[in-house]
């Protein structure tokens, strides 16, 4: 197919010339660079407010849950186990669409659409998982998916079809590996998803082409696209796990690189190196991208910024797909999608200290390091543009003296720069010796423990430098649902003469307590509660002498904050490190 040349012409003082508003000034661009038709015409406003729009939705989906409700009631076994599933699927789903394309439709009527298309999606994907493989359900989900998204006129609504048919085409990547090696890992989904990620890549690319020639089918991708990148950047997100600080409140640890989500064998170690190499060469990938768009980031400060980014693109192998579509974004000035690529990539660098797969030191060094080379080349580049600024001859020409300006004006900043970073780095240190005093004060002043392990598989209890722990707890259990936002459970105890807890309940904070009782706030681990941790680390070669632990040594403080310091045998003797 041939490609039609678009002429680069620097239009931005003429727009600023140009009448109107800015869409009239962007509709004129559009039409002198041939993209639109010279008789094109801003569409009028529907003059619908977004909370008329959210409200009306709300109505519609209030007014068809109880219709379905009772359609399945008298449907019945039919719906459930018979065609009847496909049948009433496809007719909800076409006739959802059609309402949707329907020109001069109600408001009301057109929400109530979106009840029904979700309905009649759910349906087929249903009958289709329940009677056939997985492989043959996801492809013919992901192909109706697209035909939707074609279908539908709304941008929306083709942005959340976009993110739902990016799922889907990573469920069949991953169905397809199953089906043809008849095993499948953790490690696989990571495949599945940055295949999906260049999958969006090659619909940019598809765009581009189609900008000139077929107009429509490049607007047309525009919400498909941004749809599917997200959906995308939010798997790899959820594959590396939960991020720092977060984990405390919402619980979970390491995500694709936890020791215990990886098959033994040859064949897990070898994915894994594929991985940390596939995420490096898309660090470099997303390198390239950038310094292509921005010619200014030809520059040694730029490389060594590159291959400190390809390092933590080793250790954390799902970030080379956020900064390679954080550098996509960012040269097309997609600026929302680059938000959501650029918090992406920040959560996986705090998830990175949850990663069990790294010992804890090489991950403070690998953080150290990188952290302190980012600062260095912070320093050498504002001393790099205040000594251009100072530099400049007088006699510059005006688009030099311009340069000159913008880079003086960076240079202007070291103080200020300076500044924040002192104030930046005082409130790290106060918040980390606050922490610290914290914990002294509950070693100090708090009351000795101790709690006895659980029995654990013991093919589970060592784990490279670092023993699972599994203390023994009330055997009843409090639900996530049962709590409020942010609330923790306490399990409840009392101690015998030799310090060592006898359970009796788990409670909730505001509970009383009985003459002779404690309390423990437990902390969410894995979708459970445990007691504080349920790791402890200890240097290499020292698995045997950790072998003997039986109980865990704790510091509670009254209102049942408690810090493990350290593991003891059965007789109660402290395990020296």
């Amino acid at each position: 197919m041939s490609q039609t040349a678009i002429p680069h012409t620097d239009n931005t003082q003429a727009n600023n010339d140009l009448p109107g508003s800015p869409l009239e000034k962007m509709l004129h661009s559009a039409q002198a660079l041939g993209l639109l038709p010279a008789n094109a015409q801003p569409t009028a406003d529907p003059g619908r407010p977004w909370p008329v729009v959210l409200l009306t939705l709300l109505g519609a989906w209030l007014a068809a849950l109880p219709v379905l409700a009772i359609f399945a009631l008298f449907a019945g076994r039919w719906l459930l186990d018979g065609a009847g599933t496909y049948v009433v699927g496809a007719l909800a789903l076409a006739g959802a669409v059609a309402l949707l394309r329907a020109q001069g439709l109600a408001l009301f009527l057109e929400q109530i659409a979106i009840p029904a298309l979700f309905t009649g999606g759910w349906l087929l994907g249903f009958a289709l998982v329940r009677d056939g493989p997985h492989l043959l359900a996801a492809a013919t989900l992901l192909l109706i998916t697209l035909a939707v998204a074609a279908a539908v006129p709304q941008h929306w609504l083709r942005t959340l079809l976009g993110g739902a048919a990016a799922g889907l085409w990573a469920w069949t990547v991953g169905a397809t590996w199953h089906h043809l090696h008849r095993s499948i890992d953790v490690t696989i989904l990571w495949g599945a998803l940055h295949v999906a990620l260049l999958t969006w890549v090659g619909l940019l690319a598809l765009q581009h082409q189609a900008l000139g020639q077929h107009n429509r089918l490049a607007v047309a991708l525009e919400p498909l696209a941004c749809g599917w990148v997200v959906a995308v950047l939010c798997g790899l997100a959820q594959l590396s796990g939960m991020t720092f600080m977060l984990a405390g409140v919402l619980g979970g640890s390491g995500g694709l690189w936890e020791p215990a989500n990886h098959t033994t064998g040859s064949g897990a170690s070898s994915l894994v190196s594929v991985n940390q190499v596939g995420s490096v060469a898309l660090v470099l990938a997303a390198g390239w991208v950038a310094q292509r768009a921005w010619p200014a980031l030809r520059q040694p400060q730029a490389a060594a910024l590159l291959l400190v980014l390809a390092v933590l693109g080793f250790f954390m192998p799902t970030l080379g797909a956020a900064l390679l579509a954080l550098a996509i974004t960012g040269t097309t000035q997609r600026w929302r999608q680059a938000a959501v690529a650029a918090l992406a990539a920040a959560w996986m660098v705090g998830s990175f200290y949850y990663q069990l797969a790294w010992p804890l030191a090489t991950k403070a060094m690998v953080l150290a390091g990188c952290g302190a080379v980012l600062g260095l080349l912070a320093w050498t580049a504002l001393r790099a543009a205040q000594h251009t600024a100072t530099a400049q001859p007088a006699h510059s020409t005006a688009p030099a003296a311009q340069a000159a300006g913008a880079i003086g004006a960076i240079g202007a900043t070291p103080r200020i720069a300076i500044w924040a970073l002192v104030l930046g780095l005082a409130c790290t240190l106060l918040v980390a010796n606050v922490g610290i005093a914290q914990k002294e004060h509950t070693i100090a002043q708090g009351r000795k423990v101790f709690v006895p392990l659980a029995p654990v598989d013991p093919r589970s209890l060592m784990q490279g430098d670092y023993m699972r722990l599994n203390f023994q707890l009330p055997a009843e259990r409090i639900t996530y649902e049962e709590l409020a936002w942010g609330q923790r459970p306490h399990a409840v105890g009392t101690l015998d003469e030799r310090g060592v807890v006898q359970w009796l309940r788990i409670d909730l904070a505001e509970a009383p307590l009985q003459a002779g009782e404690m309390r423990f706030a437990l902390t969410p681990r894995d979708g459970q509660w445990t007691l504080v941790t349920d790791a402890w680390y200890f240097r290499e070669g020292d698995a045997a002498r950790w072998e003997t632990a039986k109980f865990g040594e704790f510091r509670v403080e009254p209102d049942g904050k408690a810090l493990l310091v350290g593991l003891a045998d059965a007789q109660l003797r402290g395990i020296a490190p």
